[in-house]
């Protein structure tokens, strides 16, 4: 358990943040303030829906900001300059550096991948994306960065590696084991950063790897596709846009989304589908109702 009067500003929205934020609570690490994205429409409904950032902080009874433009001046006299840190964790925009110096101790970012691989916006769905065998132990890990005003370019502050022993995982559980670990790493390193006892390290920006932002076209597979590379996008895009196929019923395409499946003598099996317009079911039921 980490002891720490520090006043820390955390901004984050994501699933991953709240990840962060989860571990970064066990550690007895709460920031006085959690900085997120406004709410968004979601659902059919597209009803306006607070960010997992917020549900979080409201639960934990913890204020937030959710500006529409950081660099508003209404943000800044609200934001304060009285703090001691601040965290980002899959925020969801840059911050200029006018905000990232306010901070006596500068401003951290816990980023999901082994920069410097991966920087950019998709470093998850990139991971599983990698031609990394299937089924069989791969490193992953997360990095604590001191940020700068390019995308992930900072020096490198502390880094966490482990194995999963059977790759690639779902975007969903990638998403968590790694968020969890991230919280956990600047939990521990927030103290000896703080106390002056790291030396940020420079990133080998000769290996860097960048990822894209992910459209709905990215997720289309063809059943003839190579198996690996096809687990590998349902695994990656479990929770947007979904791995589908193009199939055809009562005369017209229709869009069939995968949710599981796995190889089997280096082939892909598929095992639970949603058709479009229908409920989910195994591909076995799908293919008996399009005889």
């Amino acid at each position: 358990m980490v002891e720490t009067n520090l006043r820390i500003a955390f901004w984050g929205t994501s699933s991953f943040s709240v990840y962060v934020l989860e571990a970064l609570a066990l550690q007895g690490i709460k920031p006085a303030l959690i900085i997120t994205a406004p709410p968004k429409p979601k659902g059919r409904g597209l009803e306006l829906s607070p960010s997992d950032a917020k549900q979080w902080a409201d639960i934990h009874h913890i204020p937030t900001l959710e500006p529409s433009e950081i660099k508003s001046e209404e943000f800044l006299r609200t934001l304060g300059r009285d703090w001691d840190l601040f965290v980002i964790a899959s925020y969801g925009k840059i911050v200029p550096r006018t905000i990232l110096d306010l901070p006596k101790h500068g401003t951290l970012n816990v980023h999901p991948s082994l920069l410097p691989k991966f920087r950019g916006p998709t470093p998850l769905q990139s991971s599983i994306l990698e031609k990394a065998p299937v089924g069989e132990p791969h490193e992953i890990g997360v990095t604590v960065m001191l940020i700068d005003e390019q995308v992930d370019h900072g020096p490198i502050v502390a880094t966490k590696k482990i194995t999963v022993e059977n790759w690639p995982l779902k975007d969903t559980e990638l998403e968590q084991t790694l968020g969890m670990l991230g919280g956990k790493l600047l939990a521990e390193t927030i103290p000896h950063w703080v106390a002056g006892d790291i030396t940020p390290t420079e990133q080998n920006h000769a290996l860097a790897t960048y990822t894209k932002k992910i459209v709905k076209a990215d997720a289309l597979v063809r059943l003839n596709d190579d198996a690996a590379d096809t687990l590998r996008k349902i695994r990656a895009f479990n929770i947007w846009p979904r791995a589908y196929f193009m199939s055809h019923r009562g005369g017209r395409e229709i869009r069939v989304v995968i949710t599981e499946a796995h190889i089997e003598n280096d082939a892909l099996k598929i095992d639970r589908v949603i058709p479009e317009g229908k409920r989910e079911m195994s591909y076995t039921e799908f293919l008996h109702g399009q005889k």
